[in-house]
């Protein structure tokens, strides 16, 4: 039985001097001493998501620790597994795939199937947290809704992830990324100036959702600990769209100001943006009026800190084409390094904008090991970008490379559902596992 399973166990017997033992169990080793156990460690998710939100979610808690389950489809899995090139090493692993699916478990089910759904029933009373992405009303159809979940495990936390949500007009659409950034307003507010709408390089709303996704489930967790019962969770791209516009949002719904497209410039704070530069581009700013005067200074044009039309960022914004019209020729006659090395210890922000090759190169990346090396089953030598926070104690870890289709489905259904291998066999002459 695992910490929070515990917990839910002895919750409503605190006085129970029995209580103290298994909590101290649960925070110390042995020795009285904090253990080093992440913090999912026992805790066990099925992972009925594809494409990039919800893996992303449950790599985030495999990283935790936890044991993740991924059910993928016979034969294809989940469709990002195709998304190449690139492939990695001349196998059919894609990096796409790969980028969000380490520290899990490939099972390969149809759970069209009447065997194929039973061997999702087990799997989730054997769980702690279920997290799906179909289109809502999809899952219902296979009698794998929360309402048929629930009734056979309500301990069970059930996460749904989706482009809309489960009311209003476009619940049964599907979700991806570029629209829901589209709809929500991502898009409106990026790219030049005086140019079209740009994506964002990266699918951002998808990975915000899985963030929200996972820190819902790290709550529901702690509450279920208290209650000991699951719950549904909805999680959908658009909402997490809004909800991330922060103070764009705010200054529609409060001053009506209407948001619009600024490059890399800043709304309320002049200069702070991408300069070019002798060799590429840097991104600089002045935060305060304290922070331009030393700004000015340092680039050589003291006179641009005492001109009247400058002195506050009030006064830079109403001027602000007339300052980066002086800034532009400045910034233009040196490279980064001559102009990082000029603001060495500056209180301006800076930074120069990096090809990938840069940034996994530069050397504070190097020195935080961020970057991990993997053996992968099928495709050998593989990188990720490993988690990016750090505990003092029992943190996250990158323990297994992301699993080929289908590496564990017999171990699973041996190991975690006590399958027999003639049974195992069986399923899999009828097509139900692979």
């Amino acid at each position: 039985m695992n910490a929070l399973r515990r917990s839910v166990v002895f919750y409503h017997s605190k006085f129970n001097p029995a209580y103290h033992n298994v909590i101290k169990s649960i925070t110390t080793t042995s020795t009285g001493v904090a253990d080093n156990v992440s913090p999912l460690e026992g805790v066990r998710v099925l992972d009925l998501t594809r494409i990039v939100a919800g893996p992303y979610c449950t790599m985030i808690l495999g990283d935790l620790g936890a044991e993740v389950i991924k059910i993928e489809r016979l034969g294809t899995g989940d469709e990002c597994r195709r998304w190449g090139p690139p492939f990695i090493n001349d196998s059919p692993e894609t990096c796409y795939f790969v980028a969000v699916n380490r520290n899990k478990k490939s099972v390969c089910v149809d759970m069209k199937s009447k065997n194929g759904r039973e061997i999702i029933y087990e799997l989730a009373k054997k769980s702690d947290v279920l997290v799906e992405n179909f289109v809502p009303g999809g899952l219902d159809k296979l009698r794998l809704g929360y309402e048929d979940i629930r009734g056979i495990a309500p301990h069970l936390i059930y996460c749904s992830i989706s482009g809309y949500g489960n009311v209003g007009p476009y619940r049964n659409k599907p979700g991806y990324d570029v629209i829901a950034a589209s709809m929500g307003g991502l898009l409106h507010i990026t790219g030049p100036e005086d140019g079209a709408p740009v994506k964002v390089g990266i699918a951002m709303t998808d990975i915000a959702t899985g963030l929200y996704a996972h820190g819902a489930i790290m709550a529901s967790l702690i509450k279920r600990s208290r209650t000991g019962l699951g719950q549904k969770i909805d999680c959908n791209l658009l909402s997490t769209q809004l909800s991330t516009l922060i103070n764009i949002g705010s200054n529609y719904l409060n001053a009506e100001m209407e948001g619009k497209r600024w490059g890399t410039a800043h709304e309320s704070i002049v200069p702070y943006e991408t300069f070019p530069t002798k060799n590429g581009y840097l991104t600089i700013g002045a935060g305060s009026d304290q922070q331009y005067v030393d700004f000015c200074k340092r680039i050589g044009q003291p006179n641009l800190a005492t001109n009247p039309k400058f002195v506050t960022n009030k006064k830079r914004i109403e001027n602000r084409k007339e300052l980066l019209n002086l800034l532009y020729p400045v910034f233009l006659s040196k490279t980064n390094a001559e102009w990082m090395q000029i603001f060495e210890g500056s209180s301006s922000p800076c930074g120069p904008v990096n090809s990938l090759r840069e940034a996994f190169d530069d050397p504070h990346v190097k020195a935080i090991g961020i970057v991990k090396e993997l053996q992968h089953a099928t495709a050998g030598h593989v990188k990720v970008v490993g988690p990016p926070v750090v505990y003092s104690t029992g943190g996250n870890y990158v323990r297994s490379p992301p699993p080929a289709l289908g590496e564990h489905t017999r171990e699973v259904l041996k190991g975690v559902l006590q399958f027999n291998d003639d049974y195992i066999d069986t399923l899999v002459s009828e097509k139900v596992i692979q």
